[in-house]
């Protein structure tokens, strides 16, 4: 418009923000989904063996609604951000663990470890929902980081004094209760590599001295790192334990390139775990026992001794075929004592079949995923490592159980997160889950209001 030969031009109004979705709805539907799917599996436990619905279907699925219920209040009122899919695929995860234990239990009556699994898994969806109320701010985590790293090599150097269970020392048994330290040793040294990564990412990824292809860092740099190399080796001597030696190093090298982008240190560290790895795999006995185990998976059979663990674990996934014999109608209790712990995945691969195994690997490539997806969108370069070194946790442990007893790498002694038997490992994934909800949070909140129409 004019006005006195004088051109006036008027703003256009600003676009309103748009609101990001909470999408708690579509959290509560997939949670209803994840439970009815549970129960199904308990009440098709029960059909297949005695013909009738078990007497206690109603009170598990119950147990495991009222759980997920709360939990769901819980990140509903304090994370109202956070991913849809990380509790539920959490809840089926840990429904689908209590259905496989239930269903070997009936082949060992007097050893019944379900009720057990339920109760420890009580403990860590309460644990759950206390990190949700309460930590309102994951940032906090990083003030302690050097209390979570003495903590956690408190944790490690444990068990050390106790007696060695089926021939690695990694439990702590007192008057018939026991638990895993390494398994709460796992998140704290999470924290603590998030944490010291992101405070000298800088000084790793540029300074110190090119050799050939790769950017070495200063020493006052370099020490931690080779520090944790050694640690890794001493873990897998003084605990005879393979598994918890290679998490806790590929953790360290995954947040290590992360952090610094360079694909060097990748080469680098499994260079030196593989050399850590084969040096004590000839001298040391339980890991060499497991590493021949690994190379001649059916001498015991050839040799008239009959199957041992690996080639009964074999069998069962061969008898599952495509579409699996049916929950409840398999074989895998002819794997011995690790039938509901180290080998629970093949009773899964045995009465679930090919597209059962393959769903079960997809929940867990998905709580991957999300968890590396929340870790990338934040700006906080800690809250970033924290994301992707717990989800990192998840897929190193898959990835070394499910190699182990399908024969592609040699057998360690951990527990598949949320389906095994272990009281520790249940509530400290659990603990990562809780984690994980807390940084989505964050990663979504930081974004709502700046998204314009």
């Amino acid at each position: 418009m004019t006005k006195a030969g004088t051109t006036v031009v008027r703003a256009d109004p600003p676009a309103p923000a748009v609101r990001l979705p909470r999408r708690r709805g579509i959290e509560l539907a997939l949670i209803v989904v994840a439970v009815l799917l549970s129960v199904y599996g308990y009440c098709a436990v029960g059909l297949a063996r005695h013909g009738t619905v078990p007497p206690g279907a109603a009170g598990y699925g119950a147990g495991l609604g009222v759980l997920a219920l709360v939990a769901h209040l819980a990140v509903r009122y304090r994370a109202p951000y956070a991913d849809p899919l990380l509790l539920p695929i959490g809840v089926l995860l840990n429904g689908l663990g209590l259905v496989l234990i239930y269903r070997l239990d009936l082949e060992t009556p007097g050893d019944r470890a379900a009720p057990t699994q339920l109760v420890w898994s009580t403990v860590g969806v309460a644990l759950f929902i206390v990190t949700a109320l309460f930590l309102r701010d994951f940032r906090v985590l990083q003030r302690y980081s050097y209390v979570c790293v003495a903590a956690a090599l408190a944790l490690l150097v444990l068990p050390i004094a106790f007696p060695a269970v089926n021939g690695a020392r990694i439990w702590i048994r007192i008057a018939g209760f026991s638990i895993q330290p390494g398994e709460f040793a796992k998140v704290l040294l999470a924290v603590f590599f998030a944490a010291y990564l992101a405070a000298n990412r800088n000084a790793l990824a540029c300074a110190g001295r090119r050799i050939w292809w790769l950017q070495l860092p200063t020493g006052r740099v370099l020490g931690p790192i080779l520090a944790i190399w050694l640690l890794s080796v001493v873990v897998l001597v003084l605990e005879r334990d393979l598994g918890t030696s290679l998490l806790f190093f590929g953790l360290f090298v995954v947040l290590l390139y992360v952090a610094t982008g360079r694909t060097g240190w990748i080469a680098v560290g499994l260079l030196l775990a593989s050399l850590g790895a084969v040096a004590v795999g000839w001298l040391e006995p339980h890991v060499h026992s497991r590493v021949q185990d690994w190379l001649h998976p059916f001498a015991t059979i050839e040799a008239g001794q009959g199957p041992n663990q690996l080639s009964q674990s074999l069998f069962a996934f061969a008898a599952g075929g495509t579409m699996g014999t049916g929950l409840g109608l398999g074989h895998s209790i002819l794997i011995g004592f690790a039938a509901k712990s180290d080998f629970i995945l093949a009773t899964a691969g045995e009465e679930l079949g090919l597209a059962g195994l393959s769903a079960i690997f997809l929940l867990y490539g998905l709580l991957v995923e999300r968890g590396y997806r929340a870790g990338l969108s934040l700006r906080d370069p800690f809250g970033r490592l924290l994301a992707v070194g717990l989800a990192s946790i998840v897929a190193l442990q898959v990835f070394v159980i499910a190699g182990g007893v399908t024969g592609l790498i040699p057998l360690t002694g951990m527990a598949m997160p949320f389906l095994a038997q272990g009281g520790s490992s249940v509530v400290t994934n659990w603990a990562i889950v809780a984690l994980l909800i807390r940084v989505s949070d964050s990663a979504r909140s930081q974004f709502d209001g700046e998204v314009a129409a």
